[in-house]
């Protein structure tokens, strides 16, 4: 078999590749040093019966959005989490599948830990905050910190048991946290969801190279697997902040520890220029000289959705599981996220 005859032939995979679906995937002597071997021989291989279960469950789902990144750290289960937020707050219902095995931080991020799932007759029901849904298995853990390390077969187990078992009832979206890369996970989801109909993947990203070069990857892993990418976001776009929430620190020797002089810089503003304490200070913390995520974009041909600063209160709001489109919990990342929702939904795929 030639590279490229069938389908299910990565494009760098080694000649005589048997194919990802194949029996001997990742196991024959062709499989020797190729770069997918060990997630070939790990994900599941012909027809699966389950499939049809997942087919079942998923006809109740409208829409079903991937969340992506191809570097760890960058924001993503946090945009996650306000993503379903503000799906929730336009009257649709939601459900977030946290499929991030080794490193769950949803239930974190929607105030939802100590939580357990609960089995109903119609199958595992989601545990429920603001009429959103939530699965992870983090809710199956005795202790939160409990190391999960898993072999890809056990991996994939546990997500298929998500699709076929959880009642997600009549939904609007299922949005669905994955973990950094391309590896197990990703291609399990693919496999079990692809039949069902996936909407799209949003990937996230922080501005430096060093993330957009894993981006790019990921990127090229939706083309390859037929994933449409919905856009791109990037997230921790510079720090941003009131003037007045600043801590103030003179400028100390080496060796010597520094002197908090907040209290004197804010009473000369307050006394010499008040009008200073209205503005927002904004400062790049990663390099973004390349050009950022909105120029590997324009050169990989897909959307970009737009920019997330770095906001103190949207880490606030992340870490006390709330949303920040209410209340006190509101900065400046909140139009900005409200923005790139907005861009989302108008996309033609959810018309």
């Amino acid at each position: 078999m030639e590279n490229g005859n069938h389908k299910d032939v990565p494009d760098n995979a080694n000649e005589h590749c048997p194919g990802t679906e194949s029996e001997d995937a990742g196991k024959s002597d062709a499989c020797a040093g190729c770069p997918n071997q060990e997630a070939c021989a790990s994900a599941p291989k012909g027809p699966d019966p389950d499939l049809v279960a997942i087919a079942e469950r998923m006809g109740t789902v409208k829409h079903k959005i991937l969340i992506l990144s191809g570097k760890g750290g960058v924001g993503k289960s946090t945009f996650s989490a306000q993503l379903s937020f503000a799906l929730a707050a336009m009257d649709h219902q939601v459900g977030l599948l946290d499929i991030d095995i080794c490193g769950p931080s949803i239930p974190k991020m929607l105030g939802l830990e100590g939580q357990e799932i609960h089995q109903s007759n119609l199958g595992w029901s989601p545990v429920y905050v603001d009429s959103i849904g939530v699965m992870s298995i983090g809710f199956m853990l005795p202790d939160p910190d409990d190391a999960v390390i898993w072999r890809g077969p056990r991996k994939n187990g546990i997500i298929k048991q998500f699709l076929k078992d959880v009642y997600w009832g009549e939904i609007d979206f299922l949005v669905v946290d994955a973990p950094p890369g391309t590896s197990d996970e990703h291609i399990s989801i693919v496999q079990f969801l692809k039949e069902t109909g996936i909407d799209g993947a949003i990937i996230v990203t922080t501005p430096q190279q060093v993330s957009l070069i894993d981006v790019r990857k990921e990127v090229s892993f939706c083309k390859k697997v037929g994933i449409q990418v919905l856009g791109v976001v990037e997230n921790m776009s510079g720090l941003c902040q009131p003037v007045s929430d600043f801590k103030y620190m003179k400028p100390s020797k080496i060796g010597e520890e520094q002197e908090d002089v907040t209290d004197w810089a804010m009473s000369v503003m307050k006394e010499k220029a008040p009008e200073l304490l209205d503005l927002l200070a904004c400062s790049e913390v990663f390099d973004s000289s390349g050009g950022g995520a909105a120029r590997m974009c324009v050169e990989m041909g897909v959307p970009f959705l737009g920019k997330v600063p770095l906001d103190p209160k949207l880490c606030k709001a992340a870490e006390e599981g709330k949303s920040c489109f209410v209340g006190d919990e509101s900065g400046v990342s909140a139009p900005a996220l409200s923005a790139i929702i907005k861009k989302l939904l108008n996309n033609n795929t959810f018309a």
